[in-house]
């Protein structure tokens, strides 16, 4: 598998908020950007590239500690919140002088990221697409969130001296790939899994992730309560279809109906679809983001 077709990658590092961060762009056309959920780095999104470059400038970035990018410094980094994401992907759209409007594309977590991102920055979205999205309805922050943090920070730490990150990083990457897809495999190039999930960077990041999750969620429940979408935003839910008519599908198709509805967004179900939806069905994933303008 490569990370494109035959066009030319740009590949970079640009420091955002003194973090070097790993950013891919090829393609020409309108800009897309592709963010992946908790845990996922730039080649996760390798196999709708090619459906997209030959009519979108597609744009992929790690957040800190995911893929190649550096991870936040030990201390004195606040814990990671919605607004602060939506202000990340605005910084990397600026450092590449991209600063029309895009359409953005969020997996699990990071629907959470474009969703913030559109709504206080309504003047630079262009479409949004929640590709199996989280959904927490009535979210509630949890308490402590600076022991939280700290907890994650700490247990990352811990785990790292111990090397178990360097041992079962790249096992752990594969188990939940492999669960996440009706196909029952990672996709991802070995090298890079090897390479980007044996150290405790990555572990730090999903484990600070985690813990806030709740938080976010909540967060972003209130800006859907105080900051409107963008009138007229061509929003789509792309859900992810197993196929199975367990409880646990059906209840999760109707979450992502749910969410459709409350955005007004156009819902969409593509099957048979794991949560990685990106190596299962490629072409549904872009698909829903050349028709989402």
């Amino acid at each position: 598998m490569t990370a494109a077709g035959t066009t030319p990658v740009r590949a970079a590092f640009l420091r955002i908020d003194g973090i070097p961060l790993h950013v891919r762009t090829e393609g020409d056309g309108p800009v897309c950007l592709l963010t992946g959920g908790l845990g996922s780095s730039w080649f996760d999104w390798d196999l709708v590239v090619p459906f997209l470059t030959p009519y979108r400038t597609v744009v992929r970035f790690d957040r800190p500690g995911y893929g190649l990018s550096a991870p936040e410094p030990a201390t004195g980094r606040p814990a990671p919140t919605a607004a602060g994401e939506a202000e990340r992907i605005r910084a990397v759209l600026d450092a590449l002088g991209m600063r029309e409007p895009c359409t953005l594309a969020g997996h699990s977590l990071a629907g959470f990221h474009v969703e913030a991102f559109a709504r206080l920055h309504p003047d630079r979205a262009a479409g949004l697409v929640l590709v199996d999205g989280s959904v927490e309805p009535a979210p509630r922050p949890l308490p402590a969130p600076g022991l939280r943090d700290l907890a994650a920070r700490t247990a990352a730490g811990a785990a790292t001296a111990l090397a178990v990150p360097y041992l079962f990083g790249p096992l752990g990457r594969r188990l939940t790939a492999r669960l996440s897809t009706v196909r029952g495999e990672d996709l991802a190039p070995a090298p890079l899994v090897r390479h980007c999930y044996r150290t405790g960077r990555a572990l730090r990041a999903l484990l600070r992730e985690n813990a806030r999750y709740l938080d976010v969620a909540a967060e972003l429940d209130v800006l859907r309560r105080t900051r409107p979408l963008p009138e007229g935003l061509p929003v789509t839910v792309l859900a992810a279809d197993d196929g199975l008519r367990t409880r646990r599908t059906e209840d999760w198709l109707a979450g992502q109906r749910e969410l459709a509805a409350l955005l007004g967004a156009d819902f969409r179900t593509t099957a048979p679809a794991g949560h990685l939806v990106m190596f299962d069905r490629p072409d549904a994933v872009a698909s829903a983001i050349l028709d989402t303008r």
